[in-house]
């Protein structure tokens, strides 16, 4: 699979320029592979909150209450211990 490049003239205020070059010169890179890594990771970022916003509408709180009330065969370990929780509905306000 080939990967397309583009140039991108890219306009900084000096002072971002200057903390990226000094970035990139701490991590051993050059300022061009510093802003990659640096736009990659925040479009992935973004993509993963994106991501995990859809999951979230998708919950159903009722459901993981029932599972987390499930026991097991043991008893929890020392510090595993938890607390009595409302339950969803009275937590949330539903009528």
């Amino acid at each position: 699979m080939q990967t397309l490049r583009s140039n991108f003239p890219l306009r900084l205020p000096d002072s971002v320029r200057r903390a990226a070059e000094a970035a990139a010169v701490e991590d051993g890179v050059s300022l061009n592979q510093f802003i990659n890594v640096a736009v990659a990771e925040k479009t992935a970022a973004l993509s993963g909150a994106r991501m995990m916003a859809e999951r979230a509408k998708r919950a159903d709180r009722d459901a993981f209450d029932a599972v987390m009330a499930r026991t097991g065969p043991e008893a929890p370990r020392e510090g595993d211990e938890t607390t009595d929780r409302e339950p969803a509905a009275e937590r949330d306000g539903a009528p």
